[in-house]
């Protein structure tokens, strides 16, 4: 097997992957509606749930087509009953991508907004399903990767049940990276990506989710035909394979991603991606950054850190000079603060942060930037 030139990923998402990962897609052709590929997914789907500690009996995954948001407008337009609203808790740039979906179905839904480096007020939300008891269901991110806040999404499942609703979360950048237990954290349905915590591919989004209500949503409004959750869950259930052809080469690549996930075990892969966000943090901090969000409150896989107030910074510039070193920094995603993120996704450990700080000091310096930064 030919080694391929090895780039680290930065960004949250896509990661890093291993080159067995990338490998696994170069299988002989086949149709996806053979036996055999069926009886891959099943597995595939089985492993998703056993990730957050689901029992497979009362549990499920769902596979689709697409990047993390299909996961959104799939369990906002199939889980909302008729004549009942949403609640989206939204201190970010993607719980606010859950309003967008609401606004563009015309679903009822109440935009809980907080300010976006604040994690939100309980005694808010518990007030407001008190006062609206026609909320059926709640949505959160569990790690707002626009900034890096972890969410405290046991605590609002827990106001969520409490009032007959049920909760939905965005873990598409906590799956498979942060510890979750999908009973212990008050979850009805969470999602991810392949490519983000899996370290796999891009084109695969599944939903893990409690069976009794999916089955229920049966009975809901029809408001998509490729988006909705019952549709594909009762196709596998009867047939084993998607209701529309599988993204078939990114399918080999999870299951591989899968076997290593399980080789390297959730504790030790959790505690990797610690050693690589303390690692980045000793970095930020050598050259004098700051961080948009309190230490103690992020997830532990996003650092959101200011633009330093020098003249002569260029994002664009120091991007491009560790580009083309082959390292990838991403710019923020705060409308009302200049920042740029580095993530602790993907196939990396902290030699590879202490090898980038190498790098991204020379594009500073290159750049003219005064090391250490400046703010005023």
């Amino acid at each position: 097997m030919e080694a391929i030139k090895r780039n680290i990923l930065l960004n949250p998402g896509p990661s890093t992957t291993t080159d067995t990962v990338k490998y696994a897609q170069v299988v002989p052709d086949i149709c996806p509606r053979e036996k055999e590929f069926g009886g891959l997914m099943k597995g595939l789907r089985e492993d998703l749930v056993k990730i957050v500690h689901g029992d497979t009996e009362e549990y499920t995954s769902v596979l689709f087509c697409g990047s993390g948001t299909i996961n959104i407008d799939i369990v906002l337009n199939s889980l909302l009953p008729e004549g009942k609203k949403v609640l989206v808790v939204n201190n970010g740039a993607y719980s606010t991508r859950a309003v967008e979906i609401c606004q563009y179905y015309g679903l009822p839904h109440i935009d809980l907004h907080f300010p976006v480096d604040q994690r939100p007020d309980l005694v808010v939300v518990e007030q407001t399903l008190r006062d609206n008891p026609d909320i059926a269901l709640v949505h959160t991110t569990h790690n707002e990767t626009g900034t890096g806040i972890l969410n405290p999404i046991r605590e609002i499942g827990a106001l969520a049940h409490a009032h007959g609703a049920i909760f939905t979360v965005d873990t598409t950048s906590t799956y498979a990276m942060r510890p979750i237990d999908i009973e212990a954290d008050n979850i009805d349905f969470c999602m991810a990506s392949a490519q983000k915590g899996l370290m796999a591919m891009t084109g695969l989004s599944f939903i893990v989710g409690n069976r009794q209500i999916i089955e229920a949503s049966k009975a809901y409004p029809k408001r998509s035909y490729y988006c909705n959750l019952y549709l594909q869950y009762d196709f596998f259930e009867r047939t084993g394979e998607m209701h529309f052809t599988p993204p078939v080469q990114t399918i080999y690549a999870t299951i591989q991603a899968l076997k290593e996930y399980w080789q390297e075990g959730e504790q030790a892969k959790w505690e990797r991606h610690t050693r690589v966000f303390e690692a980045i943090h000793k970095g930020l901090d050598e050259l004098g950054f700051r961080d948009v969000i309190k230490r103690e409150e992020q997830a532990g896989l996003v650092v959101s850190a200011i633009y330093p107030d020098d003249p002569n910074w260029n994002f664009e510039a120091v991007h491009d000079y560790c580009y083309a070193r082959g390292f990838t920094i991403y710019p923020g995603k705060i409308s009302t603060t200049n920042t740029f993120r580095l993530c602790a996704l993907g196939a990396i450990d902290e030699q590879d942060i202490r090898d980038f700080f190498a790098v991204f000091r020379e594009a500073l310096e290159h750049t003219g930037v005064q090391v250490p930064v400046r703010y005023r």
